[in-house]
């Protein structure tokens, strides 16, 4: 075979490769920061319904757990909150920073805390969606038949390469 032949032959498996390789890790993820500021939800009749708690919360919320984000596979940073307003559970992330990548999820899961990635896979989890942004004020709607007392702990998990973050233990308030 002549050089010319494996040219054209290498040539286009070697594109189809590169394609494939940019989707797979998309790598400009890694330097390119997505950014939220969502306000806190607030209640239709703006009372406010936390009571004396130690730490703020949203107009007519109650807070119902909250946790520290610990990074694990990537720095990870900042407080998840459960909030109910008007018989609504959102989780609301704060001061959240972590790394960007693809396919990466917020997800509740079925443990107090997940160190490694082999925990979430064994002990399950419930995706709230896509992570909105690497950085910022975040809100996300629980399923309204979750059920608080199994899934205990918050965890930054990207899909496609079954990798923890960071998780957020949370405790009852």
């Amino acid at each position: 075979m002549t050089s010319k032949r494996v040219l054209l032959f290498a040539a286009p498996v070697l594109a189809i490769a590169l394609v494939v390789g940019w989707w797979a890790f998309r790598p400009e993820l890694l330097f390119v920061d997505q950014r939220v500021s969502e306000s806190a939800p607030i209640s239709a009749s703006g009372a406010s319904t936390a009571g004396g708690t130690s730490m703020a919360s949203p107009i007519g919320a109650t807070k119902l757990a909250a946790g520290k984000f610990v990074g694990h596979a990537h720095e990870t940073s900042g407080v998840a909150t459960i909030i109910e307003v008007d018989g609504k559970r959102v989780l609301r992330l704060t001061d959240f920073m972590t790394s960007n990548g693809p396919d990466v999820h917020v997800t509740l899961i079925a443990a107090t805390d997940a160190k490694d990635d082999a925990t979430i896979r064994r002990v399950g989890y419930v995706s709230l969606g896509a992570m909105k942004g690497n950085i910022g004020d975040q809100n996300y709607e629980l399923p309204a038949d979750l059920d608080l007392s199994k899934y205990r702990a918050v965890t930054i998990w990207c899909e496609r390469f079954s990798v923890n973050f960071g998780t957020a233990p949370l405790s009852r308030m």
